[in-house]
Parts: structure tokens; sequence; C-alpha cells
């Protein structure tokens, strides 16, 4: 009845791409950029499609985050027009998300015209410009949870809450007439059971294929009550040695995230000793559209739904907001009592980067990772024991602590995707496993197998029959 085929985030978490052939059309699910793994990620996301972009009838896009949204700009450039269907919360936070990256794009095409025209070579142009941004923000069409929208005259989709950031959707999608019908489910990334803010991934009942996220399908995450002693204890050892904590931090939910502990932290005194600074001008965008969107969170907390419609600086009064250029470099001044929340999460770009290298030799500095750290990345790097490391030309020697928190990760552990997994029990489907690296997609693919389930690992441009 239709054709997929897999053109990105086969055996690696980044690129998500799924192209659809119906009879009736062409649709793409996620149009992600390729992250870590330096020079060979940027070769990828210049790369042309593996298809032509203006035969595309429409996006069906899971979330916000970059590896399944940061190629649209792209897509647009080379000629699609068609609708970019999502959340309506996606659909407001992919105008930060893409804003920034196409001033990123901006930033690094001059950066390295600078060192062509001192050699004598001929300049580049940016992968995309703002004016791509702007192209594909006009073809954004927000839908509401369940809602069922016709995509292609034999596809009709409707977007499941997935848990992961706001807005983060799992797709249902019926192929074919009605009485004749294939279900693809493709599940976006899908949340922790342990967030505060996040509902938890609604579960899905039935599908003929399913196309499963398998990021940490080889762990389960630090247990919650565990991770948030380790943060106080390390929040508590920066205070008294003088310290300052830095936090590379994802801009949408781990920002969010780590403001609401925080702020639980002070409400019980435990904060009494430091100035927490949100130094990412996209995070504060994100952390007002979260505001807007407080409807979505779950209602663990009633103390802080209650708060949080008066703004994040009501729930954590310490919390300062570091918009431009000119304050972020004013905190390399601060030698101690700062926890700094900066961007980038992986830290390949962005202010942390800056904040990394004022403290990163320094011994009673604190670094603390909260997030999924890609190969080839400075933060994997970090994680792994790096004595030193490379930024701006120069050798930093590490002497920092390096702490990693797993149990912050807003994506599921290796028990909650079993779980989600294990709802599918009608039309007993195929699972195709993405968004993995190797070790992690066989180890969930073994388990899977386990349990009785059709699993197989998806490959790069693998063609399936839905």
């Amino acid at each position: 009845m239709a054709t997929l085929i897999f053109n990105g985030a086969t055996e690696q978490v980044t690129g998500s791409c799924f192209l659809l052939h119906t009879k009736a059309g062409r649709v793409l699910f996620d149009c992600g950029m390729f992250q870590g793994d330096g020079d060979e990620s940027e070769e990828r996301n210049e790369q042309p499609f593996p298809f032509e972009a203006k035969a595309i009838d429409a996006v069906v896009l899971t979330h916000a985050h970059l590896d399944h949204s940061g190629r649209l700009p792209l897509l647009a450039r080379r000629g699609f027009t068609g609708p970019v269907y999502a959340t309506r919360a996606t659909h407001d936070l992919l105008e930060v998300m893409l804003k920034d990256a196409a001033f990123l794009e901006a930033k690094d095409a001059e950066w390295e015209n600078r060192r062509r025209e001192r050699a004598g070579k001929k300049p580049i142009e940016p992968t995309f410009t703002i004016a791509d941004v702007e192209a594909i923000l006009s073809q954004r069409r927000g839908l509401e949870y369940h809602q069922e929208q016709a995509v292609l005259p034999d596809l009709k989709v409707s977007l499941f809450n997935a848990g992961h950031i706001l807005g983060a959707a799992s797709v249902v999608a019926d192929v074919g007439k009605p009485g004749n019908t294939r279900r693809l489910v493709v599940s976006g990334d899908l949340g922790n059971h342990w967030s505060p803010l996040m509902q938890d991934p609604e579960p899905i009942h039935e599908a003929d294929v399913v196309l499963m996220e398998s990021t940490y399908g080889d762990r389960d995450h630090k247990p919650l009550a565990d991770t948030l002693d380790e943060f106080e204890q390390i929040l508590q050892a920066a205070a008294d040695n003088g310290g300052n904590v830095i936090i590379p931090s994802f801009a949408v939910e781990r920002a969010q995230d780590l403001i609401y502990w925080l702020g639980r932290f002070w409400r019980d005194g435990k904060l009494n000793r430091h100035q927490v600074f949100l130094d990412s001008p996209m995070a504060i965008q994100a952390s007002e559209i979260y505001e807007q969107h407080h409807d979505l969170f779950n209602n663990d907390d009633p103390e802080f739904l209650k708060v949080v419609a008066q703004g994040w600086q009501a729930w954590l009064p310490t919390l300062r907001y570091t918009r431009h250029t000119e304050q972020s470099m004013m905190l390399n001044n601060i030698e101690s009592g700062a926890v700094i929340i900066a961007g980038s999460g992986m830290c390949t770009g962005g202010r942390v980067r800056h904040h990394l290298k004022h403290n990163l030799w320094k011994q009673k500095s604190h670094v603390v990772i909260v997030g999924y750290q890609a190969r080839g990345t400075l933060g994997r790097r970090l994680v792994d024991g790096a004595e030193r490391v490379r930024m701006y030309g120069q050798e930093i020697v590490v002497r920092a602590q390096i702490h990693t928190l797993g149990g912050f990760s807003a994506h599921a552990g290796q028990q909650q995707l079993m779980d989600w997994a294990l709802r599918f029990r009608k039309a007993d489907p195929q699972f195709y496993l993405v968004h993995g690296e190797p070790e992690a997609l066989w180890a969930l693919s073994g388990r899977l197998e386990q349990e009785g389930l059709k699993v197989a690992v998806a490959t790069e441009d693998q063609r399936i029959e839905v």
C-alpha cells in the first residue's frame, strides 16, 4: 500500500527523516539535522536530500528539537512549499529554534569566509538563511493532540503526547482508503516518566508498523531521587569551596526542568548561597513559550502550577535572565556563587563554551552534564574524562570537577521504552528501531525479541512496505 524509506536517524541518534510514499503522494516525518561527529555531521547537513524537495507534499513533525526539525529551512530553500503539521506548542517553539539555527549558520559562514579570504579561496554561503526560515515558518499548520488531519487523500494522521518536550508527539498515520488501511506509528522521542513538567507518553495500542526511538535502549536512568541528592551535593560543594557551577543545557525542556528543580531547592531552603543565571536567549524565549502552554504540564506539583502562571522568576526568585552578549560576558567576572545554565547542551557552540573556557581550568569549578552527549562533541569528551580540550584555538587543561546526572534526561530509559512498546498487542506490529547508537539499538532489540515482538534495526536508505 505504501513504501517508507529511512533517510536518517539510523544507527545514530540524530538526523531524523523518514519518507513515506503512498499512491497519492509523498510525506516526510521529520527533517532533522545531523549532530555530533564534527565535520562529518556538517557535511551531511549540507548534502543534497536523497529525494526531490519539490516533490514532497507535506511534512509531519514530531517535535521542535533540531535533530528532528533543523533541515526544514533547507527543504524550503530547495523547493518544498507544502504544509508542515505539528502540535501548536511545537508550532511556537519552531520559530525560536530555527531562527537561532539561521543565526548560527550565518556566524559560521562569516567565520569560515574570513579564513577563506586569508587563504585566497572563494567564499561560501550559509546552508540556509533567515529568509528560508521565514518561508518554512509560513508553512506551519498547528494541530491539537488527537485531532485527525487528512494530509493526503490516502493518509490521515493524528498526534499523541510523547512527553519528551513541550508539544512533542508520536504520530499515528493511517494509510489507505476507509476499510482498507494500514497503520504506521512514528514514536518520535519518548519522554522520561520522571519529568517534573511533562506528562507521561501516551500509550498507543494498534499498529502494523512502528518506528521506535532507542536513544537509551541499552540502559535505564539513575533514579531521580539519587540524581537530586547528587545535584544538591554538587551545589553544596560549590558553595563551600567558592566555585561556580556551569551547566551546559539544551534550551528546550532541560533548561526548564533545571529551573523547576532549582526553584524547588530554593523553596526548601537549599539554594541560599547561589545566584542562578539563564544565559541563553533561546532558552529564555523557550521558557516564555512554556509559560504560555502551562496547561500542558503534568499535575504532580500543584504549588508549582499555581506560581509558574506568574512566571519562572516567581518560582525561582534568584533567577536572572542574561539576554544580551554584554551581560553574558560579565558573568565571567564572577569567581564564585554562580549557577550558570547556558547553551548548547552538547557544548558544540553557544555561550557555554565561553564559560567553559573561563572555568574548566579551575579546580573549584563544577561542570554538570545533564543530557545526552553525542559522539564527537566536546560534552562527550568531557564525560569520557578528557584531561585537555581545545577551544577557540587554545588548549585548556581540565581541572574542574565533571559530573554526569543521567536522571534529568528528557528521554525514556530502557524499561520505559519497553513498557511503551509492550502496549502494542493488537495487529502484532513490526518494530523498526531508530534514533540510537548501535549498542543501544541492539540491546533494545534483544529485550523486545525476548518479549516475543517482531523487531528489526533500521539501516540507512532501507525501504520497507507499510
